[in-house]
């Protein structure tokens, strides 16, 4: 369970901001069809986050315990700075497909999401966890509650939270796991 709730809130504190929070935005005033959009936003996430924790778990299966350490803490210390660079969703990165919004949703944001950094998070986080299915669950519920309501709310939430302030609590946690994992804080 607490793979599940560190995966949930690291990854929905680190989409604050994101290209695809950005991405949600955009889909949302084009097509204004909230629950296909969300839905694709689940199903992208679900096959882009599980190529991402299959792959932490072969790193945990497949490296030493001590290499392990290292790369998982320098990895969650790099994720803390990475959280703190806003991102912008250029022009040319908005969907314009031809298909349905189910459809659109799903290729823009598996696409967008490629070596994003809540993909980059999935790996370290199934690396340390070895739950392949919680932290899937959890980074995929994260993503969700960080996309939909910008998906149905949009600039009206954003005006109201402050990206700078959720990046910097981000980041904090983010470096926070690295230094723990570094000086092997908790790990079994």
């Amino acid at each position: 369970m607490e793979a599940f709730l560190i995966s949930t809130g690291l990854v929905a504190l680190a989409e604050m901001g994101d290209k695809t929070q950005l991405l949600a935005m955009v889909l949302a005033a084009r097509y204004r069809k909230p629950l296909p959009i969300v839905l694709g936003i689940v199903v992208a996430t679900l096959a882009n986050h599980a190529l991402a924790a299959a792959l932490g778990t072969w790193i945990n299966e497949n490296l030493s315990a001590q290499t392990l350490r290292w790369i998982l803490g320098g990895s969650f210390i790099a994720m803390a700075v990475w959280t703190l660079i806003p991102d912008k969703l250029d022009e040319e990165e908005s969907p314009r497909f031809k298909l349905g919004v189910f459809m659109a949703t799903l290729i823009a944001f598996f696409i967008v999401e490629m070596g994003d950094k809540t993909q980059v998070a999935t790996v370290a986080l199934a690396a340390r966890y070895d739950a392949f299915a919680w932290v899937l669950a959890g980074t995929t519920t994260g993503m969700v509650l960080a996309n939909a309501p910008v998906v149905y709310f949009g600039e009206r939430i954003l005006r109201r939270v402050s990206i700078r302030l959720v990046h910097r609590v981000a980041a904090a946690i983010f470096a926070l796991l690295g230094v723990l994992v570094l000086l092997q804080v908790g790990m079994t």
